[in-house]
C-alpha cells in the first residue's frame, strides 16, 4: 500500500512541476521547441485542456494552470487521507 501511495503522490508532484516549467517556458518562448518541450506539452495539455473548457476566455491570461494546481493539490490531499485510513 505504501508503494501505491508513494507512486501516486510522486506522479502528482511531477505533473505539478511539469505545469510550472510550462508556465515558465511560456514567458521565455523558445524559438524552436525541442523534443523535451514537446513532451512537456504532451504531458500537461490534457490536464490543462480540461480547465480551459471550464474557464471563460480572459484575453491573454490563462488561469487553467492555477486551477490545475488546486485540483492536483486536492487530489493529493484526498489520496493521502484515503490511504491514511488503511
Amino acid at each position: 500500500m505504501e508503494f501505491i501511495l508513494f507512486f501516486l503522490i510522486n506522479v502528482i508532484r511531477i505533473l505539478k512541476y511539469a505545469i510550472l516549467v510550462r508556465i515558465l517556458l511560456s514567458w521565455i518562448q523558445p524559438g524552436h521547441p525541442g523534443r523535451l518541450i514537446q513532451i512537456l506539452y504532451e504531458i500537461t495539455e490534457p490536464i490543462l485542456r480540461i480547465f480551459r473548457k471550464i474557464l471563460p476566455r480572459t484575453g491573454m491570461l490563462d488561469f487553467s494552470p492555477l486551477l490545475a494546481f488546486f485540483a492536483l493539490d486536492f487530489a493529493q490531499i484526498g489520496i493521502i487521507s484515503l490511504f491514511s485510513g488503511f
